[in-house]
């Protein structure tokens, strides 16, 4: 007696807020001097590779538990410039795994910006983008500087995806007067997916990020509608693997005794079909193994950040990364089953 056993392809797809990967370099054309290591009096140098290190080991050990690799692709946001992230993918840890770089310069008034991390081995971009969002003070109508949208199409092992690195206007003045920013940036975000559709109604899309709201919110409900049951999305719908992990209580970041979960990886319609011929999407996760959870003091249990109280904690960032994995079939054999297996 035979049985069909088949044979996975699998690769992480990740986003990481990197908290505030700046270098030492005074730039006089950012505001970056109120970058936390550029406000370290001593020790600047030692502290960047050390922060280079923590960030490389984390990336190092995304999904590593399942795919035996690092993620193939990796969104992340806070860094400051290409050099930042040169230093990062030439560490030791991360240096074989061959990873290529896209980032713009954008013109977010603090200096930082968004950028997409792959290896070169799995992943070969065709197309690369940056999108402005012009957002504007409510009171002076002045337009408010804050992060371009990446866009990034390529061939994930010979199959066509598209991914968007967000990172969304901050909560600063209080959620509800900060809202229409994010709303404004989901907007953009939405065009960005339509675009896309319009060429291809069944264009596999990654949209992550820190949008800097939950996935109830009304720029990720009302705008993006994304959905919580992959059982409800229409053609060219948009899923959230994240919502149910909110509902559970679960976040990427805290803040006065509360969760909230950020970070997030949504996908479109043609990534949940159950024909794996091609990569489809298998599990997300939040990446919270105990060495990025502060262990003491005011903030046990939250996210364990670089920068505190003026100084290096020799932590990681305040944000957890979040994954999704992607897995196709490659082959499926006959294999026999033993006779006194069989029932």
């Amino acid at each position: 007696m035979h049985t069909q056993e088949k044979t996975y392809k699998i690769h992480t797809i990740a986003f990481y807020n990197l908290e505030n990967l700046f270098d030492t370099i005074n730039d006089p054309k950012k505001f970056d001097e109120a970058s936390p290591i550029m406000e370290l009096k001593v020790n600047k140098s030692e502290i960047f590779k050390k922060k280079i290190n923590n960030m490389a080991k984390v990336i190092a050990d995304i999904g590593a538990d399942v795919v035996h690799n690092s993620p193939a692709i990796l969104g992340v946001s806070e860094v400051e410039n290409r050099e930042v992230l040169e230093a990062l993918v030439n560490h030791p840890l991360l240096l074989k795994k061959d990873y290529g770089i896209v980032h713009f310069d954008s013109p977010d008034a603090r200096g930082i910006d968004v950028a997409l991390l792959y290896q070169k081995q799995i992943f070969i971009p065709n197309s690369t983008s940056n999108h402005e969002l012009k957002i504007f003070d409510d009171n002076t109508k002045e337009r408010i500087y804050t992060r371009d949208q990446l866009l990034v199409s390529g061939m994930l092992d010979g199959e066509l995806i598209h991914v968007i690195v967000n990172h969304w206007p901050s909560r600063r003045g209080g959620e509800a007067r900060s809202r229409p920013k994010r709303v404004a940036a989901a907007k953009l975000n939405k065009h960005l997916i339509d675009s896309l559709q319009s060429i291809n109604p069944y264009a596999k899309i990654f949209t992550m990020g820190d949008l800097n709201d939950d996935p109830t919110n009304a720029s990720v409900k009302a705008i993006l509608k994304a959905k919580k049951d992959r059982n409800q999305v229409g053609l060219k719908g948009i899923y959230n693997p994240f919502e149910s992990y909110f509902k559970k209580g679960l976040g990427t970041t805290a803040y006065r005794d509360a969760w909230s979960l950020f970070d997030q990886i949504l996908i479109t319609k043609p990534l949940l079909e159950k024909d794996y011929s091609s990569f489809r999407f298998y599990k997300a996760g939040i990446f919270n193994k105990n060495y990025l959870i502060t262990r003491k003091g005011p903030y046990k249990g939250y996210p364990y950040r670089s920068f505190a109280n003026g100084g290096f904690t020799d932590g990681y960032s305040d944000h957890f990364p979040v994954y999704v994995y992607v897995i196709k079939e490659v082959s499926s054999t006959l294999k026999e089953i033993p006779s006194k297996e069989r029932k």
